[in-house]
């Protein structure tokens, strides 16, 4: 092998990833003594990230809204109050031939924040809210890699392309 056969190319490749699951909790505080819970949604979910490290700090807000009954279940009322949240993504896959330690971060929530349980606190007076959230993490940066040179090119017809079509059958798409 020569070094006429390969090249070098340098390009931006994800070169590190992590993951992280949260169930967190929150009181909100109701305006009246809540006789029952009639519906919990969480809806305004912003959020940002940086590295810091060897993490991600994801910071981000939402509002938690909350329908809910009084007086004896006679009256209803839906309260929102906007929480703050910050979670650390641990980076758990990181190349270690990148180029250089600046990395663009892209991060996507894999489970927005999802209420689990809504329930009324007897002793604090406020409605407990347990929630769920997921983010997954890539670090896109610089890298080498290495093309086989084909000097006298390569003729399509002779390609063997009859293992692609089983391979793009195994392919989740997501309509989303």
């Amino acid at each position: 092998m020569s070094g006429r056969d390969y090249r070098e190319i340098i390009t931006k490749a994800v070169c590190g990833k992590g993951k992280k699951y949260t169930e967190d909790h929150h009181h909100v505080s109701p305006n009246y003594k809540p006789s029952s819970i009639l519906g919990c949604w969480v809806i305004n979910h912003q959020y940002e990230a940086k590295k810091r490290g060897h993490v991600v700090d994801i910071t981000g807000t939402y509002d938690i809204n909350i329908w809910y009954s009084y007086s004896d279940n006679t009256k209803t009322e839906v309260i929102s109050e906007r929480k703050q949240y910050s979670d650390q993504v641990p980076i758990a896959m990181k190349d270690q031939k990148s180029l250089t330690n600046q990395f663009d971060v892209v991060a996507r929530a894999t489970q927005q924040p999802n209420t689990l349980e809504c329930e009324i606190d007897e002793k604090q007076k406020q409605i407990r809210v347990d929630l769920e959230r997921e983010f997954v993490v890539d670090l896109i940066g610089e890298t080498k890699v290495w093309a086989k040179i084909e000097p006298n090119g390569f003729d399509e017809d002779e390609v063997d392309i009859s293992g692609l079509d089983s391979e793009l059958a195994d392919i989740e798409i997501d309509r989303e």
